[in-house]
């Protein structure tokens, strides 16, 4: 096993640090391991872990007087709530299989979604009620709870804990069962970053309880850690009170990462509360021009890799500054390796498949367990990895060669004056060729007109190109004064 985790913190943690492999474990662990630190708070009521274990003992109450009992599937319909929370652990460690439906679901979604995944209760937010009708399973209100406490169920590692919608390697919709095993190795390599990590930290859950990057290393992994964690039902609301909330982490996407630089530039870097030392970076590849950025507010941003058919994380990185564009190494007890290009990845930290699609399933696993990740990767001399881009984007040109948009991107996102960019195929005079539109960082222009802007940027272009084979080179430029359509996490969406 590397130490290359476990040596970033101090040795006493490292020691205290092990692998639960089950919710229920999980959940008695933290409530004696922390018991009277502050465990979660809405801003208004705090609670600690002795009191936080024992409201999630009382839904599980809640639940079995419902007739809700091992393997039941449990959704859960709600924003970052104090409710939310406390409802998927004790689904979870009561040994039903929790799903946390993305607040944004229009109504025919929630219906399809409940019958999908044979749903058989649903807890609901007051205002999302009406979204509800037609559908056949038990609605409660998302603030259930029962006066008596019930204790936690066993269950086995293998036992299904939750699932999670993801587009998966080939983009149509699918849901992601993670037995506990996986949900708890996800949550444990969360904790592991540069220094002391454990009952020392307040984190914000910006990030949607859907996603699995949000429920995991956003969440899960606070309560491992035994830190402090903060609900945010409105995300932008909660982004404003940064100043009295004082984080001294957070879980963010890039798309957010460039937020709450824009709003510093603004208002001051105390905007951010003055003791945010680090930001955990996922869903979308970081730009260096933002670790170097916040390095300069003396926050550290950190990258990592995953994916949702591995529990979120697979690999993190300590060394932004020496490798800027390296998701970093293997977590413990995870393998990766590399065939043709593609990244496979094996562990106790993958999904056991796809709900009801066996053939999906059996696409992406080998018969000797490996994961295929449909991602186009490499590791270098000491380890570290690099995704290149997706097999799904490759560009195929006129001589077969497959080109990677990802690789001819990454030039662009080092420079400080770009914003994002998109690397696609286009059409010039009827040829098929490569084309890039590039939205600039607007600030790095001020005061100058369009012309510069469209100038410096074709400029860039011809650099970049003169690294390339001619082969890869991009013929046809477009400078972008509109935002690119986004995905829900910010990232560029490559279908605009």
């Amino acid at each position: 096993m590397s130490n290359y985790f476990y040596d970033m913190l101090p040795a006493e943690e490292a020691a205290q640090l092990k692998y639960i492999p089950t919710v229920p474990e999980f959940v008695e662990w933290i409530g004696k391991q922390y018991a009277e630190c502050p465990a979660i708070s809405d801003t208004q009521v705090t609670y600690s872990y002795s009191q936080f274990c024992e409201r999630i003992a009382r839904r599980r109450a809640f639940l079995k007087q419902q007739g809700l009992t091992k393997g039941a599937k449990v959704a859960i319909f709600d924003r970052n709530s104090l409710n939310a929370v406390e409802l998927f652990l004790a689904a979870a460690s009561s040994g039903c299989v929790a799903i946390i439906l993305p607040s944004a679901l229009p109504a025919p979604a929630v219906v399809g979604s409940c019958m999908r995944f044979d749903v058989e209760a649903i807890f609901v937010r007051d205002e999302f009620k009406p979204l509800t009708e037609g559908v056949k399973a038990k609605v409660f209100p998302a603030d259930s709870i029962a006066d008596e406490t019930a204790p936690v169920v066993k269950v086995d590692k293998e036992d299904p804990a939750a699932i999670f919608f993801t587009g998966g390697t080939t983009g149509a919709p699918k849901g992601v069962v993670l037995p506990h095993r996986a949900l708890m190795r996800g949550s444990l390599n969360g904790v592991f970053a540069p220094g002391a990590q454990l009952k020392c930290h307040k984190t914000i859950g910006l990030l949607p309880l859907s996603h699995v990057f949000g429920l995991i290393r956003g969440t899960m992994s606070v309560f491992y850690a035994g830190n402090l964690y903060v609900t945010a039902e409105d995300m932008k609301a909660t982004i404003g009170k940064l100043p009295a909330i004082k984080p001294t982490c957070l879980v963010l996407v890039p798309g957010l990462c460039e937020v709450l630089l824009g709003l510093t530039k603004m208002y001051g870097a105390n905007f951010l509360g003055g003791q945010l030392k680090t930001i955990i970076a996922g869903a979308a590849n970081v730009p260096p021009r933002q670790i170097e950025a916040f390095e300069q507010l003396g926050i550290s941003l950190l990258g990592g890799y995953g994916m949702t058919e591995g529990a979120n994380l697979s690999s993190g990185n300590a060394d932004v500054k020496s490798r800027p564009t390296s998701v970093g190494r293997l977590y413990p007890e995870q393998e990766g390796k590399i065939v043709d290009g593609e990244l496979w990845i094996r562990g106790d930290n993958l999904m056991t498949g796809y709900y009801k699609d066996p053939e999906n399933t059996k696409a992406i696993f080998t018969e000797d367990g490996w994961l295929k990740t449909g991602d186009l990767a490499r590791f270098d001399e000491d380890g570290f990895l690099y995704i290149v881009g997706r097999i799904k984007n490759l560009i195929i040109l006129a001589n077969g060669e497959n080109v990677s948009p990802e690789e001819i991107e990454e030039p662009f996102y080092k420079n400080p004056c770009v914003k994002d960019c998109l690397v696609s195929e286009g059409e010039v005079d009827g040829e098929k060729v490569i084309q890039i539109e590039i939205l600039p960082q607007m600030p790095a222009f001020e005061g100058k007109p369009w012309s510069e802007v469209e100038a410096f940027m074709n400029k860039l272009v011809g650099e970049v190109n003169a690294t390339l084979p001619s082969t890869h080179r991009i013929i046809r430029t477009v400078v972008r004064q509109e935002d690119f359509k986004r995905t829900g996490s910010l990232k560029v969406s490559r279908n605009q």
